[in-house]
Parts: C-alpha cells; structure tokens; sequence
C-alpha cells in the first residue's frame, strides 16, 4: 500500500511539473476584505493541494478518532454485560438453593452497575415479598415501572403484590394495564375473573368469561369454561333474585335453560322467580316439565315440597306412577315413592312400596329408620328395632340428605354451586352411594 501511495505521488509531481512548464504566468487572487496577490499559477495549484489533502486528513483522522472511542466504549460495554450476566447467574443459582441472603448480594452488585436492570428490581422485590417486607418490594417494583411501564412481568408483579396486601382494586387496576397492552392474555384474564367473583360482580365476570372462552385453545379447556359460563350466568341470576331484581334473574335462567336443558340449578331458580312473583302453578308445570326432560332428582324432590305445599299430592303421586311406569325397575323411584307415601301418613301405601324394594344392593339409613318407623307403627318391635339399628350402623350420616359426587362434600341444603369443590350442578340426593365418603 506505501509503493503504490508513492507510485501516485511521484506521478502527480511529474504532471505538476509538465503543468509548470507550459504555466507560467502570474495569477492576481483578489482576498474577500484584504489584498490583492499575485502569485504563479503552479503555486497555486501546490497551495489548493495541500489544503485538500490537509483537510482529507483532518477527516481521517476524525473517523479514526471516532471509531476507535466507539470499539472502546463497546468493548467496555461487553465486559460490563458479561460481569452483569454472570451476577445474574449467581444470583438465579442462590435463588434455585433457596439462599435469599446470597441472592441478595448478587443482585445489589448488579445495580451498582446497571442501577435500572429489570430482572435485579423484580428478583429482589420478589425477596422482599417473601419476606413480608411488602413496602420494600413496592419500591424495587416501582421502580422497575418507572423504566418499563409497558413490561408484562412489571405489571404482572405489581398486581401479585397488591393481592398479596389485599389491595383488590389496584389489582384490578394493573390487570386492566395488562390487558390494554395484551387483550388476550389468559393469565390476566383468569386473575381478573377471580377478583370479580371474589366481589361478586357478577354481571361484568360473564363479560369476562366470554372472552376467555373466545381465547381457550383446547377443546377440553373450551368445555370446562362452557360450563363455567353457565355457572358465572347462575350466579348472576341468583344474586339479582336476592337482591330483589326478578327480571333480570327470570331472563338470566331462562337464558341458562336454553343454553343447556340438563343445567338443573336453572330450572330450581327459575321456579322460585315464578313463586315470588305468585305464579304457584307456572313454577309447578316447569319443575314438572324439567324433571320430565332431565329425571333429576333434585328438580323431583323440589317438585314434591311445592305440590305438598300447594295441597296437590295427588298430582305428585301421579308423577311418580308415570315414572315407574316407564321404569319399573327403578328402586330409587320407589323408594321416593314409598318416602312421600311415608310423609303423607299414608302408611299401608309406603309398607306396600316398601315391601317390593330390593334392599340388598341399597345402603341408605334413610331407608331402614322409614322402614323401622313402619314396623313400629303396626306394632312390629323386633322388625323395627332391626331396621333401626341398621340405620344407625350406616357409615353415612342420616341427617344430611345432599352430596356431591365430584368431591364428596355433603350438606343439609341443597345450593346450585358445591362449597367444597365449586362446581355447579353436581349437588344431588345422597342415595344409595351416590357420594364418596
């Protein structure tokens, strides 16, 4: 490369000079606001020569200059990336062991040199959450904020820490954030359905749960929020039912019956929509129609308390001989059969009902205290005494006449939603094992 800058500069003189020999008169260059100068032409091309490779110097060197900050500054910034990453390492791996204090160390070292590194801030807030020290983890949270406002995992640890202090409605705030960023986020989603039920906002948690719905990938998981759909609508139809507002309860389950025939807890409450508004008979023909269409039990139990309170037996008592007609095997019906003869006094009836159950695959105290109280009633001690200590010698308690077969819960009232396990339309009559234990 030196040759041939040589090679260039030895030819730009020879041509100089051959420009010199036919060039030699004198130039007059008049100066903006000073003299005038003569001067020979050949000097002044050496004049304007030197000045451009001066000033083409000046600019290399500039470059030069430049570039080699920017490499240093670069290489700085690379070793000081390397020396953060390998805190941040440390760090993950004290975490990992469970060793708080340590992590601690690594992190603080790291925002001597990076004082806004995302991941240091959330890590040590999440110590400081863990450790209770819920004003501390404010602080490195927001201070995280403060740089990545628009940051998931930011916003994400900010709604954590304000459930974990019980602040639900600036949960709900940063959830709102989340979702303005990200519509579909199931995670918020899920969280801001919780915070709405917990508040018993019915109405705006069926909003919500459209669009989870919308957003599920699975069929399996579009299912389970089907149903959850139909149970956050019950809810809705319930709470307005409590609060006085029958309309809006009549529309929500009679919404919830065409959706899906078999979701019983819809049936039950719009029959007590018709009972406050004294349609005693229309809420008879719908618990009578439903129970026709989905054999519940509970729709029949519910049905037998109306009718008796309507002075309608009889009605009843036709109802069950329709089902057994169809199904007269059925020794469940039977012994309902036999149980409403049993509570309308009518004693040969329910002995006679009684008599043509088979008991053997049947495990119900129920069953042996009415059976036992039958006997005692006709003067059949020792039958009735059998009965009865088979009753008590029941694994299940007799008193309670509820279950559900999905976690075993059991109660004394029926409800539309399983306190234990929080599914809806699982409750059922506890007959012959029905239930776990």
């Amino acid at each position: 490369m030196g040759k041939l800058a040589i090679l260039i500069f030895v030819l730009f003189l020879a041509g100089l000079a051959l420009f010199a020999i036919d060039n030699k008169e004198i130039t007059t260059i008049k100066i903006p606001f000073s003299d005038t100068y003569e001067i020979p032409k050949i000097a002044l091309i050496l004049l304007s020569s030197v000045a451009g490779a001066l000033a083409m110097l000046i600019a290399f060197t500039i470059r030069d200059t430049k570039r080699l900050l920017e490499n240093w500054q670069y290489q700085r910034r690379q070793k000081k990336e390397a020396k953060v990453q390998e805190l941040y390492s440390s760090a993950l791996n004290a975490l990992l062991a469970q060793d708080e204090d340590e992590a601690k160390k690594y992190l603080e070292n790291i925002l001597l040199e990076e004082p806004h590194h995302l991941g240091a801030l959330l890590r040590l807030g999440d110590i400081a959450s863990t450790e209770e020290n819920y004003q501390g983890a404010m602080n490195f949270y927001n201070e995280a904020f403060a740089v990545h406002s628009q940051n998931l995992e930011v916003l994400f640890s900010l709604e954590g820490l304000m459930e974990k202090t019980g602040r639900w409605a600036e949960a709900l705030h940063y959830l709102e954030k989340i979702l303005d960023i990200n519509a579909d986020n199931l995670s918020a989603l899920y969280k801001k359905r919780a915070i709405l039920e917990r508040d018993e906002k019915w109405d705006e948690l069926v909003d919500v749960q459209k669009t989870i719905l919308k957003h599920e990938h699975t069929e399996k998981e579009k299912q389970r929020e089907q149903t959850n759909l139909l149970g956050y609508k019950y809810e809705y139809g319930r709470y307005s039912l409590e609060h006085g507002e029958t309309e809006k309860a009549k529309k929500a389950f009679k919404t919830l019956v065409r959706m899906n025939e078999n979701f019983i807890p819809a049936y039950i409450g719009l029959a007590e929509v018709m009972l406050r508004e004294g349609e005693a008979e229309e809420a008879a023909d719908l618990l009578e129609k439903g129970y026709e269409d989905t054999l519940s039990l509970i729709i029949l139990a519910r049905l037998e308390d109306l009718l008796i309170n309507m002075g309608e037996p009889s009605r009843l008592i036709r109802l069950y001989e329709r089902s057994l007609a169809k199904n007269p095997q059925n020794s469940i019906l039977r012994f309902l059969l036999g149980k409403l003869y049993y509570r309308l006094e009518m004693i040969d009836d329910a002995f006679d009902i009684f008599s043509y159950i088979d008991t053997s695959g049947m495990a119900s105290p129920e069953l042996h205290q009415i059976t036992g109280d039958l006997y005692l009633k006709r003067d059949q001690y020792d039958k009735a005494a059998t009965e009865f200590k088979k009753a008590v010698n029941m694994k299940i308690a007799f008193r309670l006449p509820y279950c559900c077969p999905t976690c075993g819960y059991s109660s004394k009232e029926w409800s539309g939603r399983c306190p234990s396990c929080n599914s809806w339309n699982t409750l059922t009559l506890r007959l012959h094992g029905a239930c776990k234990t």
